[in-house]
């Protein structure tokens, strides 16, 4: 029995909440357009915070028939839009340990064995880097706060650089710090700036849509104040790994960091057919992926890796009385990111990757891959439709011949509200395209083969 001299019997609660989480762990079968406005939701809960509670029942009940209906699910082998997610069964279930654990996993005193595990996991990903013991990182709820703690680390080193090599007053520019990253970099590079109080430099991409060394040389040379540049390990949009040896090349030739946004394809590093995208990358000075998107964990899941972690220790480590007592020589996880209080989120991904194993993992990405493969051939030897660029990773991009913005809408807008497909359209040089990401080892190809050619000529 869950009994509290406070809140009295939970047993009932806790029965219900566990019940349904094990009748639908992953239960990716709604890849269409299932969200209602917060005007339609209203009417169908009324008010569900009430002073006496509605019990425990009436709560799971408007969780299972309208609140979660009225979502969009990111792990169904059809739903292709935005970058979605596939985690396996095994790391959603072990989310809910994670919570009824409930360990603090920001100091290490406090959660040594869960913090050692997360560690393990980090220490996979180091090695698909090449990086060696000196690299250390953590985990954070998304590619957002990855970037931002990366890029805090890398202004701050670079601050203290300067300021020791009398390079501005106090290594300050009185015209502000700036950073470089391209065109195509991911919307929250630009919000990053914005916290951090910084200028972007937008770098132009060459006909493929790469940022390049090259290019990086010109902005480099006009703009003395950039401190880091950002280059990305497969774009949202399109899936391209930017050059990245040529950019640290350049980079590191003007003592300039760099970070690699890898929050969707840094995944592929785990696949060998790609691996020669990733040219470089062991000397780049910081790394994300999102184990949410490609690594088949829940949401929500980012690793920050510093290819020499002092950097970010020096940056992030807190200090206060309350936080000295505890003396132990292990690097906590609050010293490697922007966060004290943190939840043990890295490990759904060790438990599913102690389970399956990093070569299951490797044939999982490998599959995507090959179904994005298959999938631009046929765009490409169609009549209808036009394929706009060899996928590099997993993102097909291509349109249909003819066609104006209402159309796609139009049948994007018919296919999901069918629950047959989510393919939204999206820009590409001003033009509207749609693009298909293909994350899930469970889609079938050849269904959305199926349906790119009986619903768009």
């Amino acid at each position: 029995m869950l009994k509290s001299e406070f809140w009295g019997d939970e047993t009932e609660a806790v029965n219900l909440a566990l019940d349904w989480a094990i009748a639908h762990t992953v239960s990716g079968s709604d890849p269409k357009t299932s969200f209602k406005s917060s005007e339609e939701l209203k009417k169908e809960v009324g008010v569900s915070i009430t002073s006496d509670g509605l019990g425990a029942k009436e709560a799971m009940r408007l969780y299972s028939e309208v609140l979660n209906p009225a979502t969009r699910s990111a792990d169904d082998p059809m739903a292709l839009a935005f970058i979605p997610g596939a985690p396996t069964r095994a790391a959603v279930a072990f989310d809910a340990v994670v919570s009824a654990a409930n360990v603090h996993g920001g100091m290490w005193e406090m959660g040594a064995g869960a913090v050692f595990a997360e560690n393990q996991v980090l220490g996979w990903i180091k090695s698909l880097l090449g990086w060696t013991e000196e690299a250390g990182g953590t985990f954070v709820s998304g590619g957002t706060l990855g970037n931002l703690s990366a890029l805090s680390a890398a202004k701050h080193t670079i601050k203290e650089k300067w300021r020791q090599m009398g390079r501005f007053q106090n290594g300050r520019p009185i015209t502000g710090y700036k950073l470089a990253c391209a065109s195509t970099a991911h919307s929250s590079v630009r919000t990053i700036a914005t916290v951090l109080d910084v200028d972007i430099v937008t770098i132009p991409v060459d006909a493929g849509g790469h940022l390049t060394g090259e290019m990086l040389e010109k902005a480099l040379v006009e703009n003395p104040t950039i401190f880091a540049v950002v280059a990305t390990s497969g774009t949202t949009n399109t899936g391209i790994v930017d050059d990245i040896d040529s950019i640290i090349t350049v980079a590191h030739k003007y003592d300039i960091w760099v970070h690699i946004d890898g929050a969707y394809g840094g995944a592929a590093l785990a696949a060998p057919s790609v691996r020669h995208f990733f040219k470089g990358i062991e000397k780049a000075d910081s790394f994300i992926v999102d184990p949410h998107k490609w690594l088949f964990a829940p949401y929500d899941c980012c690793a920050v890796l510093y290819r020499d972690q002092k950097h970010a220790i020096h940056t992030f480590s807190q200090h206060a009385e309350y936080l000295d007592a505890f003396g132990n020589e292990e690097v906590n996880p609050s010293d490697l990111a922007i966060h004290l209080s943190r939840r043990t989120r890295g490990l759904p991904l060790w438990y599913s990757l102690a389970i399956h194993g990093t070569k299951k993992y490797e044939q999982a990405i490998e599959k995507s891959i090959e179904n994005s493969r298959k999938c631009a051939e046929y765009i490409r030897k169609s009549s209808h439709l036009e394929l706009l660029l060899d996928p590099e990773l997993s993102v097909v991009v291509f349109a249909r011949k003819g066609w104006t913005p209402e159309q796609y809408d139009e049948w994007s807008n018919k296919l999901a509200k069918a629950g047959e497909l989510l393919c939204l359209p999206s820009k590409l040089n001003g033009r509207t395209i749609l693009r298909l990401a293909f994350i899930n080892p469970h889609t079938d190809v050849d269904k959305v083969i199926h349906i790119l050619e009986t619903t768009m000529k």
